[in-house]
């Protein structure tokens, strides 16, 4: 895959903004493993290698374990997530794909049911933000690093 440009170098206020707004979802009070997982079920819907490598590794530092990491993408048929997780990988889900789902009441009521008022706020802004990032990286084709010895032939 061939970067097509690099959107800090070339709008780097407008990337600022982003980063400060996507930063402060990260510290208005969510669990950092289940930030991190939200971020990588949404990266892997919008099959954004570089959010899916980053996160991956902030959700190891996080303490989430590789078995939970290697089922995320068939959480459902897992039990090794709580109710609060589901609620959450849920409504990443419907907002993720919200052309799709509009958005359930189902699927509401379990993040109703899970999570305060204040705290649905910022898991959907975290879900914005993670969406965001995804499009620009995906759409600007950012490669995510590579361990030296891995690449393809």
């Amino acid at each position: 895959m061939k970067p097509r440009l690099n959107a800090f170098a070339a709008a780097p206020a407008a990337m600022k903004a982003m980063l400060d707004f996507s930063l402060g979802t990260l510290k208005a009070g969510l669990e950092p493993s289940l930030m991190e997982l939200v971020k990588m079920r949404a990266s892997q819907i919008n099959g954004c290698g570089f959010c899916l490598h980053m996160h991956a590794l902030e959700a190891r530092k996080a303490g989430e374990t590789e078995e939970r990491l290697y089922l995320l993408d068939a959480w459902r048929e897992s039990p090794l997530y709580s109710d609060r997780e589901r609620a959450a990988l849920a409504w990443t889900e419907a907002l993720t794909l919200v052309a799709e789902t509009r958005a359930p009441d189902a699927v509401y009521e379990a993040v109703k049911a899970e999570f305060s008022e204040e705290e649905q706020v910022t898991l959907t802004l975290l879900i914005v933000a993670i969406n965001g990032w995804n499009r620009i990286n995906v759409g600007f084709r950012t490669v995510h690093p590579v361990t030296a010895g891995l690449k393809a032939a």
